[in-house]
This record gives structure tokens, C-alpha cells and sequence, in this order.
């Protein structure tokens, strides 16, 4: 299945201060605060919300295609993400710019003081799904991205007939009710975590019911306590896969999704897609670090099939496409 990710690109700059932010904080200076912390630890990780799904969906041997806009320091980055399988293509460089960044500088109590720097993100609008129909896409994912372009890409896949899933999680705050509204009318799919869920149905006026007038199939997904999926006129529980050990919970939500479409594109019934996306998330939790999971085909239908019957279906993740 040819699929279009649109969304972030960022680098991750995560840092470790082996104090404590209060000791250095005057209540009675706060109005003229000016303070530096040495660190003694700094990763710098690959991060993106959306070559996070693309990423997870390369593992099971799609190969995705990003439509993203990202800076003069992103191609070590293309580099690995073409190693692994996914399509950079529609990744396009912003001249005299650097990818979108986060830094965030973490104290002895996970107190965290934290700037994000839009950089090439601030361009995606430049970009358009026009450019990526030599390769007629069969679904668009639009996750979260500059707002303009997020609300572009949900009236250009209306103008071409693309189907889309709408993914607004953290950029929910910056749309507007009539931009979430469009955006939810016209998807094939909503996909959101359940804080996301109440927001948006704040925000709309919307109740789940009215959701599910307009989109096809919806996911909630809900932490350790798994994901609530609706289709076909029923909502059904998907319970978590018991993880090793936890390590990070950064990018759980975008492996699930990853796993999600891997299913979704080789035909697999809702519930399988879900089911593939909470052991997909699970994996992720394990690893530090958005894009340090790794397993091969045979590993992960093994491991799917400790917890959950699928009386055969994931046999398609085993034979060449």
C-alpha cells in the first residue's frame, strides 16, 4: 500500500542536570530569572511524530513515504531512515534552516525545563500533496505538523479524493473547532489518546456517536490500559501486551499506529490492525528512544501469538509481498 505520512521531523537534544531546578530559583527574582545549569549527560535522538510511524511501519517491510519540510541538517537522518525503508523523497530541505528541535534539560526530581524550535516545520505548508501523485497515494496520514499546512493537507486530500487518517493529538490546542470539525468530516479515521478524545469532543460540541457518523473506524488509545477501537458499529477493548520491562514511554502512541497501518495495509480485519498496534507499541516502551525497536517479521507474529489467536491471519507479515 502506497502511504503518505505527513507530519513533524525533529531532533530530540535530551539532557541531565544532577541538581535540582528549585535550589536555584529566587521566587522574590523571578521577574529578572537568568539561569544556565551545567549537564553532564546530552543524547541526541531522531524524533518526528511522523518519521516515528514511518519508522514502525518500515519494520514489517512497507515502505512509507514522508511528505515533510525539514532543515540543511537532516540528511545523517534521511540516511537512516532509508536504511530501514522509508521513503524521504517528499522530504524537502529548507535552505538556511534546521530541522525542527527539542531541548529539554531534565533535573534529579524529572523536573524538566523544555523549548521546542519550529525550524523547517514552520514551512510545510510550502509543500503539497499534488507533488506526490506521480505514486497515487491510498492513504494519507496527516499527524501533527505546522497548523496551516495541517489544514491544507485535509482540503487537498478532499480536492484529489485521497482517503486520510487525522491524527491532531498534540496540535489540537492550535486548531480551531471548525478546523477539527473539517478535519474529522472528511477522514477515514480518527486517532487520538483519550485525554485527545475529551478534548476534542469539548471542542466540537461533538459526541462519540457524531464521530462515528462521519469517519469509518476510530481508535482511542489509552496508556498501560490499552486502546478502545470503534467499527462496524461496536467498541471493542484492545488490552495491552505486557512489556519486559519499561524503559521510555516517548513514542508509544506512534509505534501503535505504525503497527496499525502495517496491518491495515495488508487487509487484516480492524480488531487484528489493533491488536498488531498494541504489541508494536510495546516494543517501543521497552527501547529508549523513539526509533530503537527492532524486530523482524518472525519475531514479532511469534510474540503476537502468546497473547492473542489471530488463527492465521499474521502469516501475510511472513510471505513476500
Amino acid at each position: 500500500m502506497n502511504i503518505v505520512i505527513t507530519g513533524s521531523v525533529a531532533y530530540d537534544y535530551l539532557m541531565s542536570f544532577p541538581g535540582y531546578f528549585k535550589d536555584h530559583i529566587l521566587p522574590e527574582h523571578i521577574d529578572r530569572i537568568s539561569l544556565s545549569f551545567l549537564v553532564d549527560v546530552m543524547e541526541k535522538r531522531r524524533g518526528g511524530i511522523a518519521p516515528n510511524i514511518a519508522y514502525t511501519l518500515a519494520l514489517f517491510g512497507e515502505r512509507p513515504r514522508l511528505l515533510a519540510a525539514v532543515g540543511e541538517d537532516f540528511e545523517e537522518y534521511r540516511a537512516w531512515l532509508e536504511s530501514k525503508g522509508v521513503d524521504t523523497r517528499g522530504a524537502r530541505v529548507i535552505p538556511g534552516v534546521f530541522t525542527a528541535s527539542f531541548f529539554a534539560n531534565t533535573d534529579r526530581t524529572n523536573a524538566q525545563i523544555a523549548t521546542f524550535y519550529t525550524g523547517a516545520m514552520a514551512y510545510a505548508s510550502q509543500l503539497h500533496l499534488h507533488d506526490m501523485l506521480e505514486e497515487h497515494p491510498d492513504l494519507v496520514v496527516i499527524s501533527p505538523n505546522d497548523p496551516k499546512a495541517m489544514k491544507q493537507y485535509v482540503q487537498e486530500c478532499r480536492e484529489l479524493g485521497l482517503p486520510y487518517l487525522y491524527d491532531p493529538s498534540q496540535q489540537i490546542v492550535r486548531l480551531t473547532a471548525e478546523e477539527l470539525k473539517e478535519g474529522i468530516n472528511y477522514a477515514r479515521a480518527l486517532f487520538v489518546n483519550e485525554y485527545e478524545f475529551a478534548l476534542i469532543q469539548k471542542m466540537t460540541g461533538y459526541s462519540p456517536q457524531e464521530i462515528l457518523q462521519h469517519v469509518q473506524f476510530m481508535v482511542v488509545t489509552c496508556g498501560e490500559h490499552g486502546a478502545e477501537l470503534y467499527a462496524d458499529n461496536r467498541q471493542v477493548h484492545i488490552p495491552p501486551v505486557p512489556p519486559q520491562e519499561i524503559a521510555d514511554p516517548t513514542g508509544v502512541g506512534d509505534a501503535f499506529r505504525g503497527g496499525f497501518l502495517a496491518a491495515y495495509a495488508r487487509g487484516l480485519d480492524w480488531e487484528t490492525c489493533a491488536k498488531v498496534g498494541a504489541l508494536a507499541a510495546t516494543y517501543c516502551l521497552e527501547q529508549h528512544g523513539t526509533q530503537a525497536h527492532h524486530y523482524t517479521p518472525q519475531e514479532f507474529v511469534q510474540r503476537f501469538r502468546r497473547y492473542f489467536n489471530d488463527n492465521g491471519k499474521l502469516d501475510v507479515f511472513l510471505s513476500d509481498k
